[in-house]
């Protein structure tokens, strides 16, 4: 069993949909820890309720970056993490830390990247007057929300879409996309070729083994 650790910063809707995943048996994995910057993240709360371990690693008062990830990895590394899934994780992320995690590092961005990367992509969509938008699981990189696509799910933009309404379609197509995609990078086999990740096809089976003929 796959053992991910959850990154995040406020209500951590998507570490819940993982997590409901992985209970119902549609995801190979576990949650082995939840890590958030900020204390007071509902999040984490959620995941206490959960009875899931928590570690709170609030980055304001350390030093400089690079020590706040130290204590990241660290927490991360003992408890047996071998996927880092960001659910609302507001900070970028070093490529220190992401060379302990190589092409294990995955996030959810609320849009079809590369459209609207960073934040508010919502308002952004709605500002430029697209027609179609979305959300996007993508392995992450040392850029902004620039990594491999691993899956995309559209949503209509309708005419009276509010920032708020338009996210809260786009979040109920995340909580579908996040566990489907960690499912099929968990079980299928991949490649990563300049920006994209391709799924390799599934080996053949094995042409069955000729019953012996009874000895006489």
């Amino acid at each position: 069993m796959t053992r991910l650790g959850v990154l995040l910063s406020g209500r951590g809707s998507n570490f819940l949909a993982l997590h409901d995943a992985a209970r119902r048996g549609e995801l190979p994995a576990e949650i082995a820890l939840v890590a958030g910057n900020v204390a007071g993240a509902p999040g984490l709360e959620r995941a206490r309720e959960r009875g899931l371990p928590v570690a709170v690693l609030p980055h304001r008062g350390e030093h400089d970056r690079a020590s706040h990830e130290a204590k990241l990895i660290g927490a991360l590394r003992r408890a047996g993490v071998e996927w880092v899934c960001l659910a609302g994780y507001m900070r970028l992320l070093s490529p220190d830390f992401l060379a302990a995690f190589p092409c294990r590092v995955v996030n959810i961005h609320p849009s079809l990247l590369p459209a609207f990367p960073g934040l508010d992509a919502q308002a952004q969509a709605l500002a430029h007057g697209v027609k179609i938008t979305g959300c996007t699981v993508h392995l992450v990189d040392a850029g902004l929300d620039s990594g491999p696509i691993v899956l995309q799910r559209a949503v209509e933009v309708l005419d009276g879409d509010t920032p708020e309404t338009l996210a809260a379609r786009i979040l109920e197509q995340e909580h579908l996309a996040y566990p489907e995609a960690m499912g099929r990078l968990l079980t299928r086999r991949w490649e990563i070729h300049g920006r994209r990740l391709i799924f390799l096809p599934a080996p053949a089976a094995p042409p069955p083994v000729a019953a012996a003929a009874p000895v006489s």
